[in-house]
């Protein structure tokens, strides 16, 4: 096994968030049955559940950090790191693994020095597996937020990556 150290951007929640944050789970940590709701606003407000907003919602709403932890670990909805300005998707399916996806995704993290569910220290690529996309006769695919991308190569990742230069 590697490393389980993700390699993240800092956190940087705003004023306005943590207000938006405690306001909201003032409306909710009442309720029977709160946390995923609260969860689930959280991770709208800051766009993922760092460490510094899951002690928030324990400090508030009395429920241990285990617990909180627990949830957002279980359910795959909720992200414990930031995604990128470019969300990465490498499609895992059998299809496209079988045609190199495998490759695809080792090249990238390679290029990106970051590993699968991570984000690059500025922000900018955030890199995540996927099972199947329904773009099997396109296998191997990517998807860059909307920006689909097939029949791929290891070769191909370099002019790909340098659209996105901004």
């Amino acid at each position: 096994m590697g490393s389980t150290k993700k390699t993240t951007v800092p956190f940087n929640g705003t004023a306005e968030q943590e207000q938006a944050l405690r306001s909201m789970i003032n409306e909710h940590k009442d309720q029977n049955g709160a946390l995923m709701p609260i969860l689930q606003k959280a991770q709208d407000i800051y766009g993922y559940l760092p460490i510094e907003v899951q002690s928030m919602i324990s400090e508030q709403t009395g429920v241990p950090m285990e617990k909180i932890y627990g949830v957002a670990t279980f359910y795959s909805q909720f992200s414990l790191y930031p995604k990128g300005k470019y969300k990465i998707s490498v499609c895992l399916g059998t299809a496209c693994y079988v045609k190199g996806s495998g490759d695809i995704q080792k090249k990238l993290m390679e290029k990106l020095g970051i590993a699968e569910g991570e984000c690059t220290p500025d922000g900018k690529f955030s890199l995540e597996p996927c099972r199947c996309i329904g773009a099997c006769g396109l296998a191997p695919v990517i998807t860059i937020n909307d920006d689909v991308y097939g029949k791929l190569v290891v070769s191909d990742i370099d002019d790909i990556l340098a659209k996105y230069a901004d």
